[in-house]
């Protein structure tokens, strides 16, 4: 292969950002809450609508990247981009990211119309964000909010699993947590001047802080309440001796098991936004230990309360 060809192909894979794909994880929340993980059928249909939601992601990506590269050049890193420093041509990302699109709603209507009008719609706000509405503060940090809300919808589509309204506001919450810390962490790199975006300038630390607080603080407590009402009923005879011991735990609260994680882990992340270093999410979520041994820690434990025989059902939220 001809090496400028080679160079333009790693452009394109590294400008799809497949690194940001670990936030399309969000997908699997309502297989795994629905209590159909160890199912086979629901499980593929969710796998494969997460390599399509992938595809889709990374097509806007690329359409992003085409439209803000001269912002891009401005940046202390983005401007290392493939896009912004030239490795890849607008013309070839826009290709590219045709492609992804098309591919994605192709395969996403052959397994849901549901998951394919919720994918379309995604699409369309992200190239809505990233023509305009990227540049109203506020607006901003709703949309990626969005964004995560959308993934955990698409899950729940593809199986027809019913999302209860505290585990939505849980999952609001959380996504406003990050959104807010992605701002926070911008403001921290490029200051309130407002050259790699525009709503920075509308934004200050303090009030950039009090988002992070709010909605860091909502995030633990609708998790603490989902746990409370959601949670599946005991089954091995020690947890219920624990429950008839300490009333307060009742047997069918084994998910609040996982409130001390679920603090720890909104803590840490806190105070790596405070730290300037949540401007790349899937980043920290992918290199901070403490924050990712918190992770594996909560996810282990739901999974082995909800699958491991301690309970006689898993929930379906």
């Amino acid at each position: 292969m001809d090496i400028k060809i080679a160079k333009i192909m790693f452009g394109l894979i590294k400008a799809a950002r497949p690194v940001h794909w670990v936030k399309n994880l969000g997908v699997f929340a309502a297989l795994v809450f629905s209590g159909l993980l160890t199912s086979p059928e629901h499980f593929m249909r969710v796998f494969w609508a997460f390599w399509i939601f992938n595809l889709a992601a990374s097509g806007t990506y690329l359409l992003n990247d085409v439209l803000d590269a001269k912002r891009d050049q401005e940046h202390p890193i983005k401007k290392f981009r493939p896009i912004a420093s030239g490795v890849v041509s607008k013309e070839a990302a826009l290709l590219a990211s045709a492609v992804l699109f098309t591919i994605s709603l192709v395969w996403s209507h052959e397994i849901s119309q549901l998951y394919f009008i919720l994918l379309i719609l995604y699409i369309v706000i992200q190239i809505a964000y990233s023509l305009y509405l990227k540049h109203l503060h506020v607006i901003d940090i709703l949309i990626i909010a969005s964004g995560f809300v959308i993934r955990v919808y698409s899950g729940a589509f593809v199986i027809d699993a019913h999302l209860s309204v505290w585990f939505l506001l849980c999952v609001v919450s959380v996504a406003l947590f990050l959104a807010a810390g992605k701002r926070r962490g911008e403001l921290g790199v490029m200051g309130a001047s407002g050259k790699t975006r525009k709503s920075l300038s509308s934004y200050s630390t303090e009030l950039l802080n009090s988002y992070v607080t709010m909605f860091g603080n909502a995030a633990w407590m609708s998790w603490a309440l989902f746990t409370f009402f959601e949670s599946p009923q005991a089954k091995n005879p020690l947890w219920v001796l624990l429950a008839e011991i300490s009333k307060a735990a009742s047997i069918n609260k084994l998910l609040m098991a996982t409130i001390p994680i679920t603090i720890f882990g909104i803590m840490r992340y806190e105070s790596l936004i405070f730290k300037g270093r949540s401007e790349a999410p899937e980043k920290v979520l992918l290199t901070d230990k403490a924050l990712v041994g918190s992770i594996i820690i909560w996810a282990a434990v739901v999974v082995w309360i909800l699958y491991g025989g301690v309970s006689t059902y898993a929930p379906t939220i």
